[in-house]
């Protein structure tokens, strides 16, 4: 427990720290000759008890105790003072001090004082634990029985209305992974993250629905920033995750009776529309196409690909490689090379020029990847086509 005392006089507050660490010897005791050095150490680190002198030069111990007790809500303040004037004692009951003491302060009596907020203090903590712990305990169940809900499970006779009066009207966000091995640390990071967006944008809870699939159920503040809210999600878990996941997201629901019919449609979108997700009116994968074909001559990596359609990459790449056909290096290659074609059939430009505008620094790599694909070198492809023309035209 932690013991501030502050007064400017140094034989009062050594006198009042001696007896203290005497009878409390596991109290850790802090010294503050002025309310501005209390100030700054109230703001460093916590206090449970503030004893401050009335009159000191600067500020009032009153005055320290009106700006601080809103910042430190926890605070026990006990005032002292060698005047015994009654506006004194009212003011300070009226800032909410636990006692009022007359300077000299009898040893007795403070540590009466003393004995009694640490019991305050104790019980308080005793309370706001299981405070806590029921909370916890309530989380637990709530959780468990929308996890059955969920599941489609019987309730028994359990009770959803006082549930359903604090979401009115909400959305259910499901996150599944695809991956054949074992995700519990991604599962458990799943948790974190969209728990984290639902506080952040409502209120609501998450559930898991099996080792890897998560649920939650979101009432927003504004309904319009569901796709924002969706669009930082798939953001949060791309820098988390290693394995392919998806997002989806119901329309606006008003009753938990439609959340186990609504579950098992989500869970089948999953399985037939796994890969046909839809941006803007067109499918991810088009508007990566569209991306990259537009900004092939950059260092576009698969990474940067992906987080332009809010995708981690691992599933990028699965999801491109199936619906485009080929895998994301080799499309990139593609592209590259026949505008490689264009520009050496088109333009009197040096290989250094040709190579640079299609995204390679290195003539001698764009060389080697240009042979590779077509059996020729960007010099040998050129002079022989050059040649085949100059024929045609004879």
């Amino acid at each position: 427990m932690n013991l501030l005392i502050v007064d400017d006089e140094d034989v009062i507050r050594e006198g009042i720290k001696r007896t203290i660490q005497r009878t409390f010897p596991s109290m850790q005791v802090s010294l503050a000759n002025g309310p501005e050095e209390a100030a700054r150490m109230l703001r460093s680190r916590p206090m449970d008890i503030v004893l401050t002198d009335v009159l000191m030069p600067g500020m009032t111990g009153l005055e320290l105790m009106q700006l601080s007790r809103h910042r430190h809500p926890q605070v026990k303040w006990v005032v002292i003072s060698a005047y015994s004037e009654f506006t004194y004692a009212q003011e300070a009951v009226r800032l909410g001090a636990k006692d009022y003491m007359l300077k000299p302060i009898g040893k007795e009596r403070l540590i009466q004082t003393m004995e009694k907020l640490i019991a305050e203090i104790e019980h308080e903590n005793e309370q706001a634990k299981e405070r806590n712990q029921f909370k916890q305990q309530l989380k637990y169940v709530r959780e468990a029985v929308f996890q059955r809900l969920a599941s489609g499970l019987d309730l028994g006779r359990m009770d959803l209305t006082a549930w359903m009066k604090h979401h009115p009207t909400f959305r259910l966000i499901m996150v599944k992974m695809d991956s054949n091995r074992s995700v519990q640390l991604e599962h458990f990071m799943i948790e974190n993250v969209l728990g984290e967006c639902i506080e952040r944008e409502g209120k609501g809870f998450t559930t898991s629905l099996d080792e890897k699939s998560l649920v939650g159920l979101i009432t927003l503040r504004e309904d319009r920033m569901i796709r924002a809210m969706v669009e930082l999600l798939r953001i949060e878990l791309n820098k988390v995750l290693k394995v392919p996941f998806q997002v989806m997201v119901s329309e606006v629901m008003q009753s938990f009776h439609e959340v186990p019919r609504e579950v098992a449609r989500m869970r089948q979108e999953a399985l037939i529309h796994i890969h046909d997700q839809e941006t803007g009116g067109q499918s991810i994968i088009e508007v990566a196409v569209q991306y990259m074909k537009a900004n092939y001559h950059t260092d576009l990596s698969l990474e940067k690909a992906a987080a332009i359609v809010y995708l981690n990459p691992a599933y990028f790449s699965q999801l491109f490689k199936q619906k485009v056909g080929y895998g994301f290096k080799e499309y990139m290659i593609q592209l590259r090379m026949e505008q490689a074609k264009l520009l050496l059939l088109n333009t009197p430009l040096k290989l250094a020029d040709i190579a640079e505008r299609i995204g390679y620094q290195d003539v001698k790599h764009f060389t080697q990847v240009f042979r590779k694909k077509h059996q020729a070198t960007p010099t040998e492809y050129r002079a022989a086509h050059l040649a085949q023309q100059s024929l045609s035209h004879e």
